[in-house]
């Protein structure tokens, strides 16, 4: 016999993707001789590339070591890599940063949460 998650009764059912999605085709109904650029909700197109697939596997590996493992990272993100960013990106493009000026965000979500209020 199959039973049903029941965490799956407690999502949302304005999920971001089906809301986009559905506010679109309302759109498309409205309007059905406009063109529409759809910029909201896609999937790749290309393959990941090379140095992506080896970089993501390396650090998959490091997550299987104890001495290599990481958790969450820091509020502002782990120096190593705010760091890199900041020789990689802005000081080869003669940019004057330091690391304190980088945020590493693991999304929009928790970062804008505390700004929800004012709207």
């Amino acid at each position: 016999m199959t039973y049903i998650n029941e965490n799956f009764l407690k999502l949302k059912n304005d999920y971001l993707f089906s809301n986009i999605n559905n506010k679109v085709n309302q759109y498309k109904k409205a309007h059905p001789n406009e063109k529409i650029i759809s910029l909201g909700i896609g999937d790749v197109t290309l393959p990941l590339p090379k140095v992506v697939v080896e970089s993501m596997k390396k650090a998959c590996d490091e997550m299987e070591n104890i001495n290599t493992f990481k958790g969450y990272g820091p509020e502002q993100g782990y120096d190593f890599l705010r760091e890199k960013i900041v020789c990689e990106d802005y000081k080869k493009r003669k940019i004057d940063i330091s690391k304190e000026e980088i945020f590493i965000s693991d999304g929009a979500k928790c970062d804008t949460r505390k700004y929800w209020r004012y709207f």
